[in-house]
């Protein structure tokens, strides 16, 4: 039985934290973001100038709530008219539309648009 030598990824798209892992020398390694932390919150940001994600996005909810997106993993696979995300977008600070297939479509300002 031949034993496996190549690298392989792995990503872990939490609800509140996500993170990535390679497999390598026989095991698995999580890799830090650019803080060096092993995890990183499910958020993303938009504002006038750029897109930020991480602790970066979460740490400005803020002042920028309607541009700044999590629980996004809550919407995977499910449609607009889904009692659970029709809930939950009672508790969400962006807006969630219908796209015109009963599918949920995130809108944000994103440098003026």
């Amino acid at each position: 039985m031949s034993k496996y030598t190549g690298l392989g990824i792995g990503i872990d798209l939490g609800t509140t934290y996500s993170c990535v892992g390679i497999w390598q020398n026989d095991r698995v390694e999580i890799i830090a973001n650019d803080q060096g932390n092993r995890t990183t919150p499910s958020y993303v940001a938009f504002t006038d100038t750029e897109r930020l994600i991480g602790d970066a996005a979460k740490n400005q909810i803020g002042m920028n709530v309607k541009n700044t997106v999590f629980d996004a993993k809550r919407m995977i696979g499910r449609r607009f008219s889904d009692p659970t995300i029709q809930n939950d977008m009672k508790h969400w600070s962006f807006e969630v539309v219908d796209d015109g297939h009963d599918k949920p479509l995130i809108e944000v300002e994103y440098k003026g648009e």
